[in-house]
């Protein structure tokens, strides 16, 4: 099958259970679409154009306020599933960033091996592989080799966060623009069909995901930051760098489990629709608009193809439940020992406040000293404290901490009991893990 016979199948024909034998030939076709197709986050933010005729009115997001939607909203079935659609496929214009100045789309066309691709971290949708393009990679019938194909299968929206328009051009099929979302690095796969390859899991941060090192295949990108952008590895992005210049990567968090929690960032800058604005503009390059008179932000583009989508947004990220642990990846037994270390000798619970397991709900910040913290993030920030993180789902998104100092559960307890001197006993220690890998 041609590239251009991938084009015409219709993504409407869905996917069905394929043997795992595929897999590897499945990576090989998919894997030159999404190496290029994550281009991270963007950089040079200061080059947005201000296209506004009266910059000077512009106020930009109240960080108190979440359009019209207080904590306890609860978007209706057609709120979720138009933030479902913003979400996973909407690139709020910022086309303008990854190929008018990254040039993105160029380095897709010539310069994405294979292979190198699930090595990045890139994720596929399994259900939006037509069977058809599922029996034609089966028998070998796609060429694996050919730039065309990973354009075919952008089309098909195979590729997780990634959109892109491809036109023909003196007769050749052209990737003419690509743009990300946000279900790049908010999203991954279960893997039902091979490493990479599977059905989506939106609000599961992406580990696997090495951002700097796409955005420093960009040939705009100067020397001296690709250098940066390559020091931060897998799953860490800094959502400050292309601000201030500095270089204090994050773990990408996880974006479920937030309804009842007050502030969902590590520093606790506002609330949900905030950050989403501040990415939207300032990180993914949208077209829109963000003004912050603390970080000294002031950006204006109409028309303003971001804020009127951020209600929604929330809507679905707020409807992202906390998934469930798998069934034997704890000792049930030494979890209940290990709740009673949680809320006892352990002093968890001082901070971590069931049921969301923090404290910020209660308008709570800490000094990087109180927990042994790296303070270096935290000093970029208007609070300059971290807010304590909510614990869900622990077992699903290793590293630990803002920075992913705590490679484990296990360095997590003993950092602790370290800083805290806590002098928990070897057990008591293993029991506060079984603990938390049950929440």
């Amino acid at each position: 099958m041609s590239a251009q016979s991938l084009r015409n199948v219709t993504p409407a024909d869905r996917h069905r259970p394929v043997p795992w034998k595929l897999a590897a030939v499945l990576a090989g076709a998919l894997g030159l679409a999404a190496a290029s197709a994550f281009v991270g986050h963007p950089v040079g933010t200061a080059a947005l154009p201000d296209t506004a005729q009266n910059a000077d009115k512009h106020r930009g997001p109240d960080p108190d306020d979440d359009h019209g939607r207080g904590r306890g909203h609860r978007g209706d079935a057609d709120d979720i599933a138009a933030g479902q659609a913003v979400f996973r496929y909407d690139t709020y214009g910022d086309e303008q960033q990854w190929t008018a100045r990254l040039r993105m789309h160029e380095v897709l066309e010539s310069a994405v091996d294979p292979l190198t691709a699930l090595a990045l971290g890139l994720k596929v949708d399994v259900d939006a592989m037509p069977d058809e393009v599922i029996d034609a990679i089966e028998v070998g019938a796609v060429d694996l080799s050919d730039p065309a194909t990973t354009l075919a299968l952008i089309q098909l929206d195979a590729v997780v966060g990634v959109v892109g328009t491809v036109e023909s051009v003196d007769g050749r099929e052209r990737l003419t623009r690509v743009g990300i979302t946000c279900a790049l690095c908010h999203s991954t796969v279960d893997d039902s069909f091979a490493p990479g390859i599977g059905h989506r899991l939106d609000g599961w941060p992406n580990g696997d995901l090495d951002p700097g090192a796409i955005i420093a295949a960009s040939p705009a990108v100067p020397a001296a930051d690709k250098a940066v952008y390559q020091s931060w590895g897998p799953g860490k992005y800094d959502p400050r760098f292309n601000i201030d210049g500095k270089n204090t990567p994050l773990v990408i968090p996880p974006a479920f489990g937030l309804a009842k929690v007050k502030s969902e960032t590590y520093t606790a800058e506002g609330p949900v629709s905030y950050w989403n604005q501040y990415v939207a503009v300032t990180q993914m390059g949208g077209h829109g608009s963000f003004h912050d008179e603390k970080l000294g932000i002031h950006i204006v583009q109409n028309p303003d193809l971001v804020k009127h989508k951020l209600g929604v947004l929330r809507d679905y990220q707020f409807s992202l439940e906390t998934p469930a642990p798998p069934a034997g990846s704890f000792d049930p037994a030494a979890a209940r020992r290990g709740k009673a270390v949680f809320s006892g000798a352990g002093r968890c619970a001082t901070c971590h406040i069931p049921s969301v397991y923090t404290d910020i709900n209660r308008g709570v910040l800490h000094a990087p000293a109180e927990t042994g913290m790296d303070p270096a993030y935290a000093l970029r920030t208007t609070t300059k404290k971290y807010r304590t993180t909510p614990l869900r789902a622990l077992g699903s998104h290793a590293p630990y901490f803002h920075d992913g100092s705590a490679r484990t559960l296990d360095d997590v307890v003993q950092h602790y009991d370290t800083v805290l001197r806590l002098g928990l006993t070897a057990a008591q220690k293993q029991d506060l893990v079984e603990f938390l890998k049950s929440l």
